[in-house]
């Protein structure tokens, strides 16, 4: 079983209390889209990141003189990554048998490095999955990966756990459409709070937030296959069964 998760905007810098245990696998691929970013002038990477000047001047920095490989300035990805989703994680706090559970487990999506093992060691960049950065003869972020992160997924696992966003879930699921019988199960976790019509209703910052949280209960408690999904039980949130399917696990917020 592998959980998918989303990147966030916000990154951390080295913290050396916490180490970083390998490169990426995509590192080959992260160079040469980093290669791309640096082709860009500074009004084309402010238009692509479609960010302040503040947050466009930073990040031209960062790819001017970022180094992928550097000991030593690397941060594991589980920890470098700021976001609510990650806050509720709470990697920092998790003992070994927890912090083993995810690195096997956790993968997370990135536009820029492709997919990552929490342990692995990163860089602060900003590149989101639906960028139109065209790179080689790829016009986009999603061309570029191909189905490439969801085979390496498929030869990991036989059971996908969906927590991620749609912009990066796209960049998996299509690909396991595709693949038909040979591809794995997924299983796609919704969390939200059922509307005076009865529907279901997700927030993002609230699904953010269970989502993360849903990884660190799942290692706290050894879960292994997607069966036990069923008893998370955390932010106030059950699982709904009549409005959940095989492929859907939902979880309604009191």
């Amino acid at each position: 079983m592998r959980f998918i998760v989303s990147p966030a905007k916000k990154m951390s810098v080295v913290d050396d209390s916490f180490a970083s245990r390998s490169l990426p696998q995509f590192i080959d691929d992260a160079e040469r889209l980093l290669g791309a970013l640096r082709a860009l002038s500074y009004d084309q990477a402010k238009e692509l990141w479609g960010c302040s000047d503040a947050l466009a001047e930073l990040n031209f920095e960062r790819i001017r003189t970022m180094d992928l490989r550097a000991e030593g300035t690397l941060t594991p990805a589980v920890v470098a990554y700021e976001g609510i989703q990650y806050q509720h994680l709470a990697p920092r706090v998790m003992d070994e048998a927890q912090l083993a559970y995810v690195q096997e487990h956790l993968r997370i999506l990135s536009g820029f490095y492709g997919v990552l093992r929490p342990l692995d060691g990163v860089v602060p960049y900003r590149l989101e999955m639906q960028a139109k950065l065209a790179a080689g003869n790829a016009p986009d972020l999603y061309a570029f990966w191909g189905d490439r992160l969801y085979r390496t997924l498929a030869d990991e696992t036989d059971v996908i756990v969906n927590l991620a966003s749609v912009e990066y879930a796209k960049a998996v699921l299509p690909h396991a459409k595709a693949a038909g019988m040979r591809a794995p199960c997924i299983v796609t976790c919704l969390f939200g709070t059922i509307d005076a019509q009865g529907r279901l209703k997700q927030r993002a910052t609230a699904a953010k937030a269970a989502r993360g949280s849903m990884v660190r209960w799942c290692a706290e408690h050894n879960v292994q296959h997607p069966e036990g999904l069923c008893a998370f039980d955390q932010l106030g949130h059950v699982y709904d069964e009549a409005r959940s399917t095989d492929d859907r696990l939902v979880f309604v917020q009191g």
